[in-house]
């Protein structure tokens, strides 16, 4: 499996993405979140591919994005994540959260920090999230779908 960054090309992937109402309940879907990345040159729109299918997206959000979920100036936001619905239940979202801090280091190496906020209800995530080493330092705030917890991963 391999992490890209958003390219035209990928477009017709991007339109077969398949989301379940109760994912949308927590998440943006890959069209909205590439139109933002489009108008901000800090939000970074990634698609992880098992060979030629989109299993995995998200986005990564440096500088005034991070800003509302951390004081560290060289941290940057996971935001968006999801897994097709299709393919949910077979391991992809674990390993996209495995390889994600060696692809920021080596894309984003003055970061030093991951930071991600994650609905309170939203339970499965947050235990998937602790499984791959991000960790949970009390931090909440209020977004726009429920309280959020935030955590971390420290580079």
């Amino acid at each position: 499996m391999q992490l890209y960054f958003y390219d035209e090309k990928y477009k017709y992937l991007i339109e077969q993405y398949q989301l379940s109402e109760e994912q949308l309940r927590f998440t943006g879907t890959p069209i909205e979140c590439i139109k933002l990345s489009n108008e901000d040159p800090d939000r970074y729109s990634i698609l992880a591919m098992d060979q030629d299918n989109m299993v995995t997206f998200f986005n990564l959000h440096k500088n005034e994005g991070v800003k509302p979920f951390s004081n560290n100036d060289r941290s940057i936001l996971l935001r968006a994540f999801s897994t097709d619905f299709r393919y949910q239940g077979k391991g992809y979202a674990k390993n996209v959260l495995l390889q994600l801090p060696s692809f920021v280091k080596e894309h984003f190496n003055e970061t030093n920090e991951i930071v991600l906020a994650v609905n309170l209800q939203n339970t499965v995530a947050q235990g998937l999230y602790k499984k791959c080493g991000f960790i949970d330092e009390g931090e909440r705030r209020m977004g726009k779908k429920g309280e959020l917890i935030i955590m971390s991963y420290h580079l």
